[in-house]
């Protein structure tokens, strides 16, 4: 990602939320509120999930795996969007530009693979409960995390390079608040639309499996417990894995939004308020999803408040 061999280009701007001038400050007022939430939500079950011996287990494993990626996925936006809202030019140097791509890329491919685990991970929890221990021990536990960080490097890697190996002499401008693949792409100078095409390909593709992986685990964990003879055991089980089926939701369903609609004449605007709420709003919301319909982490958080208490 160097520029002196690639590019003309020393910035990028970034438009972002410019033509809303007036609702700058209360923009940036929301953004931070919401950032901060996230930072601190996230660290709180990081925090909880490492140090708590009842939560030293193959779900909360992966969901402090969660709760990091979800620091890092919204650290990449959010600190330099603030920045933007309070500045007179709202923009991010080229390479900046580069890294925060590859980061963003990283932290949201590895999330959507860390989903699909802790799918895996229920799916066996309810409907294999006997082997559970043997088949999520310590070690597949680690080697499923490890694939699905080393996905997230390999493929943010990837497409950064290749889209920054392009030259960029034209316009320096985006309709958009940091720097998604598709805005940056269509600034090089030079025939991308092939390029577009197999990237957009490739991503919904890749979304798509990960997505019927989920939704085929679902199916079977949903069959498992409808045929669960006691409606006490129904509930238990449902509530198991009820936090992260509504991350799920939230998580795919602004992505479907902003990648899978069709283009419209509003759909820049559209894919700003969407990229908006998975880049700042859902790491806000999933720790409390997490925190307040899960018993075992209230239970840790207060033993923990009461130790620091006595101590």
């Amino acid at each position: 990602m160097k520029t002196d061999n690639h590019s003309c280009l020393t910035e990028i701007v970034l438009l972002g939320f410019s033509d809303f001038q007036t609702w700058q400050e209360l923009l940036f007022s929301l953004i931070l509120i919401f950032y901060l939430i996230a930072l601190m939500g996230n660290s709180l079950v990081l925090l909880l999930t490492i140090s708590s011996p009842t939560l030293h287990t193959p779900m909360y494993f992966f969901l402090w795996n969660l709760s990091f990626l979800e620091i890092g996925y919204t650290s990449s936006i959010s600190p330099k969007m603030l920045v933007n809202l309070l500045s007179e030019r709202q923009t991010i140097s080229f390479w900046a530009c580069g890294c925060q791509m590859y980061f963003f890329l990283l932290f949201g491919v590895t999330e959507c693979c860390l989903l699909c685990v802790m799918a895996y991970d229920r799916y066996v929890a309810i409907c294999k409960p006997l082997q559970y221990p043997c088949i999520m021990n310590y070690r597949e536990c680690a080697i499923l995390a490890a694939l699905s960080w080393a996905t997230g490097v390999f493929v943010g890697l990837g497409y950064s390079v290749l889209i920054f190996t392009f030259p960029f002499c034209g316009s320096n401008q985006i309709s958009h608040f940091f720097c998604d693949l598709m805005p940056v792409l269509r600034l090089a100078s030079t025939y991308t639309y092939k390029n577009e095409v197999a990237i957009s390909t490739l991503t919904v593709l890749a979304d798509l499996i990960l997505f019927l992986l989920i939704l085929y685990s679902y199916i079977l964990i949903i069959s498992t417990i409808l045929m669960m003879p006691l409606a006490k055991d129904r509930r238990k089980a449902f509530s198991t894995c009820s936090s992260h089926l509504t991350v799920v939701c939230i998580f795919y369903g602004t992505i479907i939004f902003t990648y899978l609609r069709p283009n419209s004449a509003d759909s820049v605007d559209s894919n700003r308020i969407f990229a908006l709420l998975y880049t700042v709003v859902t790491p806000s919301l999933n720790p409390i999803i997490y925190s307040l319909r899960n018993k075992e982490i209230k239970a840790a958080f207060m033993k923990s408040i009461r130790k620091n208490q006595s101590s």
